[in-house]
């Protein structure tokens, strides 16, 4: 069954809003397969498709209207970010053709909100499509039958963990997503390392070349799998520029890049401004493992590795960041360490609401007291491979 936690958003956006539906994500995430499955009826016009997109260029509407069957519906416009002027196309549509309702998908966010941003203000809310989650992935499989948002929900609810049965493996479905990622293919395509080396050119760089965002492929190439090498370490962007021979301008542009195409994510330390707190450089974690893992071409087995603690932190962060957009829980994610060394992987903050400090270990231990001491109004968290999903 194919059921994603975005679904209901999707579905009832017409119902709310009158504004473009803007559908977010990386290629193969899955954007084009969910709208056809929400919305069957539309039209779908594919800007990969040459004369669609020689069409789309003349910015007229009376060729758009050509273009359908119809004087009125849906109309998708997928991979609306390779048009040289997207928002100019998409603000047609909403002001001249006001019998369609427009939903665009993109898979370079930084192209759509750079040209987009101006025309389609105030005409568009974005909704984000990631790589599955561990709870949309084991209802896909048969192995739950809803989608939850554990374990956000425990964390907010400070819900105490316990056994509960399960039939299926929990350590082998977390070894393999530890190593695989969660790429909707690899659920047709489980344990595939060559489906996702082959990911890397299409995934990673095939928007950013063809739309001129990079001077050197090779030096970006080079940067992303330093930054797969020390996911959960802190980003010295002149550090990698010296390694890598380029300015640390570029590095900072190449890694804002990266964001903005859904590969990476950053997050940056919690200070209140105490002068031994760590205030500027952030960290840096992967969407998906598999795709990281890719980069740095090694699928070896998780009781093998010496970066099995570092993929298992990773794969927390992100699994926590995709519930809480598609749960709305509202919170920020920050981490904390001070000059001494005493740290937290990943501090919640919300407002009026308790810090949540959260440290992501293999196995449940005690908290580190530092930073509930500094901060009274706070809670401590472990979360481990015992009590993750529970």
């Amino acid at each position: 069954m194919i059921i994603r936690h975005l679904d209901e958003a999707l579905s009832g956006h017409f119902t709310k809003y009158n504004e473009v539906l803007v559908l977010l994500g990386a290629r193969q995430v899955g954007k084009t397969t969910i709208l056809k499955r929400i919305f069957p009826n539309a039209h779908y016009l594919v800007v990969d498709n040459e004369p669609i997109k020689n069409a789309l260029e003349r910015y007229d509407p009376a060729v758009y209207r050509q273009l359908l069957s119809t004087d009125g519906g849906m109309v998708v416009l997928d991979e609306i970010h390779k048009l040289s002027d997207p928002g100019r196309a998409a603000k047609i549509f909403f002001d001249q053709m006001p019998n369609y309702k427009l939903v665009i998908t993109g898979s370079s966010a930084f192209n759509i909100k750079n040209k987009s941003s101006e025309s389609l203000a105030g005409r568009k809310m974005d909704y984000h499509l990631y790589p599955l989650s561990l709870s949309e992935h084991l209802v896909q499989k048969g192995l739950e039958n809803t989608l939850s948002f554990r374990p956000m929900e425990a964390l907010v609810n400070g819900e105490k963990a316990g056994e509960i049965f399960k039939q299926y493996d929990r350590s082998a479905i977390l070894n393999n997503v530890l190593i695989y990622g969660l790429y909707p293919a690899m659920q047709s395509h489980p344990s595939d390392s060559y489906y996702l080396i082959n990911l890397i050119d299409s995934v990673v760089f095939k928007d950013l070349v063809e739309l001129s965002l990079l001077e050197n492929k090779s030096a970006a190439l080079s940067l992303l799998k330093l930054l797969a090498y020390q996911i959960g370490s802190l980003v010295n962007y002149a550090e990698l520029a010296s390694k890598l021979g380029i300015g640390a301008r570029t590095v900072k542009r190449y890694i804002e890049l990266f964001e903005q195409s859904f590969i990476i994510f950053t997050i940056k330390p919690y200070s209140t401004r105490k002068r031994d707190e760590i205030a500027k450089m952030p960290k840096v974690y992967f969407y998906d493992l598999g795709l990281r893992n890719a980069l740095i071409n090694n699928f070896e087995a998780v009781e093998t590795r010496g970066d099995a603690g570092q993929m298992f932190e990773n794969f927390i962060v992100s699994e926590l960041l995709k519930y809480n957009y598609y749960g709305d829980f509202g919170y920020s994610f920050n981490y904390w360490r001070t000059k001494s060394g005493s740290e937290v992987d990943l501090v919640l903050d919300k407002p009026d609401q308790d810090l949540i400090a959260v440290e992501i270990k293999s196995k449940s231990q005690r908290t580190n007291q530092a930073f509930t001491a500094r901060y009274p109004k706070s809670k401590a968290v472990i979360i481990s491979k015992d009590n993750y999903w529970v």
